[in-house]
């Protein structure tokens, strides 16, 4: 499918993708305001809408192996936690 990557921080984490992707897998409206965007980046939260991404491209056929993406990690407050909040706007 395509590379994505965790964002973590000491308390949270965010699996970024593009709007695309959401919108070829039909979800783009079921992801929730706890998930951030910037630009056409969408930083989904980790507990409810990284799963939800999952599902979906598993649904589809894509397998992605959530355990096996490569992580950015910071020690401090997340960059992803200044972004907007999520809107499929």
């Amino acid at each position: 499918m395509a590379n994505f990557i965790w964002h973590t921080d000491p308390s949270h984490a965010w699996l970024e993708v593009t709007r695309k992707h959401l919108k070829v897998l039909g979800i783009h409206n079921k992801v929730s305001k706890y998930s951030y965007q910037f630009g056409d980046r969408i930083y989904l939260e980790e507990d409810c809408d990284a799963p939800l991404f999952f599902k979906a491209a598993d649904s589809a056929g894509f397998t992605v192996n959530s355990l096996a993406l490569p992580e950015i990690h910071t020690d401090n407050e997340s960059e992803v936690r200044s972004y907007e909040s999520y809107s499929n706007d």
